[in-house]
């Protein structure tokens, strides 16, 4: 397996693994405002990861290449509407904004893993 994939693979999995156990830690020692927060911004970013990921792959994959100006397009427009949700459920205290903020960060946490995980594998390599 390509590390490309290998990394996309772990990423995506390790973003709904802290994600659910993000939330249930928030559910069991916190308030519900900051467990919802917590749920909301994982759902987020990681439906975010997710939808750029299949932006790209349909925009790279012969013989449908996509102009940069689509993908930068569709990147903002993900981006608009994350912000406009994100304002939502501060402006309207659905949510608490530490909760979300937490939430928001778990695929930044999975990419900082993927990224240790491969920088050991690789120094392993080396030093047999």
């Amino acid at each position: 397996m390509k590390i490309q994939q290998r990394l996309l693979k772990f990423v995506t999995c390790a973003n709904w693994t802290l994600l659910v156990a993000a939330s249930a830690a928030g559910l069991f020692l916190a308030s519900r405002d900051f467990a919802w927060g917590i749920i909301a911004g994982g759902l987020i970013v990681t439906i975010n990861f997710h939808l750029l990921y299949r932006t790209l792959k349909n925009a790279l994959t012969p013989p449908y290449l996509a102009s940069h100006h689509v993908v930068l397009a569709k990147y903002y427009l993900r981006f608009m509407v994350s912000g406009f949700v994100i304002f939502v459920l501060i402006s309207r205290q659905w949510v608490n904004p530490i909760g979300l903020f937490i939430g928001l960060s778990v695929v930044v946490v999975s990419i900082m893993l993927a990224t240790l995980l491969e920088f050991k594998n690789l120094l392993l390599k080396e030093a047999i």
